[in-house]
């Protein structure tokens, strides 16, 4: 029986085949045709700038990852999630600058991957202490428990502790060689973009799997009735926990990633207002939808940056507004969400979803 296309006239027969990643060839083509642009095409044609545009959609769908799992897949609000991206890159950057690596370590280019790796089990232990909450309360009672994890890890703890090891005030200078991994050394955007591909795509399939398995089942029985999934047998707690480690991993991982993009790492790269931008994220890209985590990323960042194109010419005449570009980012931010929420709240996602679906069914699209 031929599978060249689904699913129109064609059916799985069996239960691998029903949860194969690539379920026939022309799927298997595109996905071909997707990592030849990304790893051949866009470095090619995309200069400088583009590059780090898109740096910071990769630096987006990994933290927005993180909440997309917990909001989306196991109904866990929160609003603190950039406090485990600081704990992640602050983590990594004291490793990496403080801690007596042996000669050869450095010499083979070990500490960062391994200062990566720290960092996001750290993150992810420190999200778990945040998450203890989720045993008693949920809803309006959870976001300001993950509210404190922001105050209390950026505000308090890496502000007025962490930042000052070494004596180095506020900010820790990371010098020019310092992130390398084996002899390769981190030192440009294209390289960072590398970087970024790999990770998100390790990360993307890990957490698809995991979504897959029997944890990622009882996630989602969890998010749909809590009760009902404690009186099926699933350990709410212990899985809710699990949620908030694997959510707070990510994050490390992201935080870990971004120092590779910064001259120096202060607080003020991780405010409150970043957590509440992932959240953003993941209500344009679509909840409960991995695909919806990178629409969501890629339509925010690009349409920011194409609002700071269209406010710069207008400089010269209106200086004030190059001034006040944060206000108005936050903004449109904020218009975008509401925009989203009256005339599309199923996100990106689901016009992607339709989108295939017309496709695939032509010419019975209906």
């Amino acid at each position: 029986m031929s599978t060249t296309f689904l699913p129109c006239g064609e059916y799985h027969q069996s239960y691998h085949e029903d949860h194969a990643w690539w379920q026939t060839k022309f799927i298997k083509g595109k996905m071909i045709l997707l990592m030849l642009v990304l790893f051949g095409g866009i470095p090619y044609m995309a200069d400088s700038y583009w590059i780090s545009v898109c740096n910071q959609v990769g630096y987006t769908v990994l933290g927005a990852l993180g909440v997309q799992l917990l909001i989306g897949f196991c109904g866990q609000v929160t609003l603190g999630h950039a406090a485990f991206l600081a704990v992640g890159a602050y983590t990594s950057t004291l490793l990496i600058l403080e801690f007596p690596w042996p000669k050869f370590f450095l010499d083979l280019g070990l500490a960062y991957p391994i200062s990566i790796l720290a960092a996001a089990v750290v993150a992810g232990v420190w999200s778990v202490l945040f998450g203890l909450p989720s045993a008693k309360v949920k809803g309006f009672y959870l976001i300001l428990t993950t509210m404190a994890a922001q105050f209390v890890t950026v505000d308090f703890v890496i502000t007025q502790y962490i930042s000052q090891i070494g004596g180095r005030g506020q900010a820790f200078s990371l010098p020019p060689g310092t992130i390398k991994i084996g002899p390769w050394v981190i030192d440009s955007d294209l390289k960072i973009y590398y970087m970024m591909l790999v990770l998100v795509i390790l990360l993307v399939a890990a957490v698809v799997n995991l979504l897959r398995s029997r944890v990622g089942r009882a996630w989602v029985a969890i998010r749909d009735n809590d009760i009902s999934a404690e009186v099926m047998g699933i350990n709410v707690v212990q899985y809710k926990l699990f949620a908030f480690f694997v959510a707070g991993f990510i994050g490390g991982v992201a935080g870990a990633f971004w120092i590779s993009n910064l001259a120096a790492i202060s607080p003020e790269h991780f405010p409150w207002f970043w957590s509440l931008w992932l959240v953003g994220v993941i209500l344009i890209g679509g909840v409960g939808s991995i695909h919806g985590t990178i629409f969501g990323s890629i339509f925010m960042v690009v349409v920011m940056e194409l609002l700071q194109m269209a406010v710069i010419p207008l400089a010269s005449s209106y200086p004030k507004l190059l001034m006040d570009f944060l206000f108005i980012k936050e903004a449109a931010f904020g218009l975008a969400i509401c925009a989203f929420m009256v005339f599309e709240p199923n996100g990106l996602a689901y016009r992607w979803w339709q989108a295939k679906n017309y496709f695939n069914l032509w010419p019975f699209s209906y």
